[in-house]
Parts: structure tokens; sequence; C-alpha cells
């Protein structure tokens, strides 16, 4: 009875509203429908053996998260965000869990990169180290780095040294075993500030990079 309710429940998912919805937004939709599957199987597997209501209501609790992205949040990536905020203690990059279940490691320019540099900053290291080390436990996460610039100066120089910020982080990651076909890069010059660009501590911020750390629900 769970395994009707759990493909009713995905098949509303990814399917309700399309007709209505441009190509992207249904490619998202139909995403979420395949996330909302995983998790809910994730949520009837954790029900732990429980009848009836109890075992629903777990099946739903797991739609719910894999509804939000398509991606699942596990015991690895969860050792991974520990292991990584205890690596970068001392530093200003955030470790976080986003909203659709990836891991987020945000890397300001002060812990990363210098005013029109694309070089690491070399007390990044242990931080990469420990990423790349966890990556190398778990071979079917994917990694997305983009980099950004503040708004000195226009994009003709500023969205090559956003790709170029990215490309170091990826190179680094490479050096230390990670296969380079898991890595996508992005450079994304002075868009999508964080903070004011009016101040130097707002421009210092805005110059960072973001690494998302995802496990597929077929991983």
């Amino acid at each position: 009875m769970e395994r009707i309710f759990i493909l009713t429940l995905v098949g509303t998912l990814a399917l309700s509203g399309c007709a209505d919805m441009s190509q992207s937004q249904q490619s998202t939709a139909e995403g979420a429908g395949i996330g909302a599957g995983a998790g809910a199987l994730l949520g009837l597997a954790t029900a732990g053996g429980h009848k009836g209501s109890s075992a629903a209501t777990g099946a739903v609790a797991g739609a719910a998260v894999g509804a939000l992205g398509g991606y699942l949040w596990n015991e690895h990536l969860e050792k991974q965000k520990q292991q990584m905020q205890k690596a970068t203690e001392g530093t200003d990059v955030k470790v976080t869990q986003t909203t659709d279940n990836r891991l987020k490691i945000n890397v300001p320019s002060d812990a990363g990169f210098a005013s029109g540099r694309a070089q690491l900053n070399p007390k990044l290291d242990p931080a990469l180290n420990s990423l790349a080390s966890t990556l190398l436990q778990n071979r079917t996460e994917t990694v997305q780095i983009i980099g950004y610039t503040d708004s000195t100066g226009g994009d003709a120089i500023n969205n090559p040294l956003s790709q170029n910020r990215a490309e170091s982080v990826q190179s680094y990651l490479v050096s230390r075993g990670v296969q380079p076909q898991r890595i996508t890069t992005q450079g994304m010059g002075s868009q999508n500030p964080v903070a004011s660009n009016d101040a130097a501590e707002g421009r210092s911020l805005n110059r960072r990079v973001e690494i998302f750390v995802a496990y597929p629900p077929n991983g």
C-alpha cells in the first residue's frame, strides 16, 4: 500500500502544472519529481519497519526532502560538512547545507584570493585537502565551483578572472586525485553580489568562490 502511495505522490509532484510551464520549468519539475521519488523511498526505508501511518509519514518526509532539488543529503555528506567545518576553523570560510541538499563551501577573498588575483591563498590548503580526501571516499559525488568578483573593473576583466578563480580550485582538487570529470566550473564575474560593492568590506565578500558538493539520488 505504501508503495502505491509513493508512486502516486511522485507522479503528482512531477506532473503538477506542467502544461503551463516553459521547457526549463518542466525540466525542473521533472527533476523535483525524481528527487521526490528517491526521497520517498528513503523516507519509507527510514520508517524503521513501522506499519500504517508511520510508514506513510516517513515517506512523505522523505519525498519533501527529495523534491527540494533532486539531491539527497546522506550520512557521508553530513560527515563531510562536519569535517570541513573543523578544517576551516579560524578562517572566514562558511560550510553549510543548502536547501536543495548540497554541501556548500563559501570561500571569501580573505581566505582564498587577493584582489585581482586567481592564485589560491596557501591558508586555504587544509580545507581543500580535507575536501579532496572526502571526495575520494565517495566517487559518486559531483562538484560545482563558481567564481565571483566584485564590481571593480568591467566584465572584460571580471568574467575571465572569476573563471580562473574557479579553475584554480578545480586544479588543486585534481592535483589531489579528484577526477576532473566530476568537477564543473563557472565564472560569474560580478553577478549575484552577497554584499554592497560600495565599501571595501562588501567587495571583499563578493570576491569569492562557492563550492557545491552534491550526491545524486542514483549515486
